[in-house]
């Protein structure tokens, strides 16, 4: 197993990469936006068609890419790839429970246009501390928290409008699915060039549900219904019988998913990254100020920020920190044994983390040498194991 990670920008070092050089490119771009006020997220790179020219053409015949996108940004982004040439072969979904509306409370903006003073944000009552008491924990300004009180209307007008918002609660995001043209048939593609395909049978989901694909993992995190370890290349198959086959669709786990769809389990699920994730490997690199929650609101349908957050200390501070869990299986799916995957949005590492913990190589291109940095500690770490 191998890994660089080359700092600048991916247009000026991709052409510098040879033709049919990787088997897999798993990535998540920006999506464009302007998320955080970064601005790498608003420089439209995701929806730049000779981006994707430049992952063809580095890409094997036959292999596949792995993008993530914004639910309101995706079609610009798998336009772009399909424009460049590749084809779109399907749209996976990571589905989550844990997302908060970036929406405008109508009501009170009403008020706040006739100039009206008195509709404050929403608080909390709880030992005794009386509604619109600041906390840090954001659970105390979720609509469903049984201690949640509701903003009041003060004109004729806001009443009208009470309860309404401008956008709905984000619970996915979706991946693109996209492959280089074949050279010939499948199977003159998969003997010329070695991939091709998906690597059904590495990937299924136990018939427990939960992260249990086929093989363990290199940290030595059991992933359930196999013979052997799976640490030499060769992935592990499920025991005969079992598991799932794997499906465009994967969920977090979390307990609005479980109770919105008891069969998920069914599914492979991957919870958002911890913090032990984020931070693994980062000790050595100094803690900043990660700034306040990063969300506009909190659940409330108010847009304005504060609300008591703290800001958090971290040594990763990327804000779209992707579980390497996730990754990982993401990697096993579209990668042959020993094969290498390109991710020209390295961003903190969690691809090049998962590429590791399955035996391929890495190849990631990041433009913040910051985030390089983060990564290069992240994929280590992993990789010492």
């Amino acid at each position: 197993m191998a890994y660089q990670i080359k700092v600048g920008s991916n247009l000026d070092i991709l052409p510098t990469l040879p033709d049919n050089s990787v088997d897999s490119i798993v990535t998540d771009p920006p999506y464009e936006l302007g998320f955080m006020g970064k601005s790498w997220d608003a420089s439209g790179i995701a929806h730049n068609v000779t981006l994707w020219r430049e992952c063809l053409r580095v890409l094997k015949p036959g292999g596949h890419l792995l993008a993530f996108s914004g639910s309101r940004t995706y079609h610009r982004m798998a336009c772009a790839i399909e424009d460049a040439g590749f084809e779109i072969r399907d749209q996976m979904m990571w589905v989550y429970g844990s997302g908060f509306p970036k929406s405008l409370n109508v009501s009170k903006s009403l008020d706040k246009h006739a100039g009206v003073k008195g509709h404050d944000h929403v608080g909390f009552n709880t030992a005794g501390l009386g509604a619109g008491y600041k906390t840090s924990n954001w659970n105390k300004f979720r609509s469903d928290h049984p201690d949640y009180v509701k903003p009041i209307p003060i004109t004729d007008e806001s009443k009208k409008w009470d309860g309404w918002g401008t956008a709905l609660k984000p619970a996915h995001e979706p991946i693109v699915l996209a492959r280089k043209p074949l050279d010939g048939t499948v199977a003159q593609n998969v003997l010329k060039w070695g991939v091709g395909g998906l690597n059904v049978d590495g990937c299924r989901v136990g018939t427990d549900g939960g992260c249990s694909i086929a093989g363990i993992n290199r940290r030595g995190g059991v992933m359930v219904n196999c013979y052997s370890d799976g640490l030499n290349g060769d992935f592990s198959k499920p025991v005969p019988g079992l598991g799932r086959w794997p499906a465009n669709f994967i969920h977090d786990g979390s307990d609005e998913i479980i109770e919105l769809m008891p069969v998920a389990a069914r599914f492979f699920y991957c919870a958002k990254a911890s913090g032990k994730d984020r931070d693994d490997g980062c000790d050595h690199l100094e803690t900043k100020e990660k700034p306040a929650h990063m969300l506009k609101n909190n659940g409330t349908g108010d847009s304005s920020m504060g609300h008591g957050f703290q800001p958090t200390q971290r040594k990763n501070t990327h804000p779209t920190v992707k579980p390497t869990d996730l990754m990982t299986y993401l990697c096993r799916l579209v990668t042959p044994p020993n094969g290498t995957i390109l991710d020209p949005f390295t961003g903190s590492g969690s691809t090049g983390r998962g590429a590791i913990l399955s035996g391929f190589n890495f190849i990631g291109i990041e433009l913040s040498a910051e985030y390089a940095q983060i990564a290069e500690a992240r994929i280590n770490a992993v990789a010492q194991l």
